[in-house]
């Protein structure tokens, strides 16, 4: 809303990882986790969703923070802990992506 009342897109990055990121991954993650119950069930699923959660709360004001020039290290640690979420989460689908009937 704030963009468009003001017409300064100068954000749209920040809202473009918090769409792609808070969202689709997360939507994706659980689809998965709802579909194979036993995946989402274990440790790893519930590191993983961890991950994702805060990959994303940090990346988020971290991009808005780089766009203002007012440090990067935010969005940094942000971008490492999101891959961190997703190589999680391919290990999890590899070793129990199959769903049991």
């Amino acid at each position: 809303i704030q963009m468009s009342a003001t017409g300064d897109h100068g954000m749209a990055p920040a809202h473009a990882h918090l769409n792609l990121l808070g969202w689709v991954s997360l939507a994706l993650f659980g689809t998965f986790y709802q579909l194979v119950p036993a995946a989402g069930d274990s440790l790893l699923a519930k590191i993983q969703a961890a991950l994702a959660v805060v990959g994303v709360v940090l990346i988020v004001p971290g991009i808005v923070m780089a766009l203002n020039h007012t440090g990067e290290t935010l969005a940094k640690l942000g971008s490492v802990i999101t891959i961190l979420s997703m190589l999680v989460f391919i290990v999890v689908v590899a070793t129990k992506g199959r769903a049991t009937a």
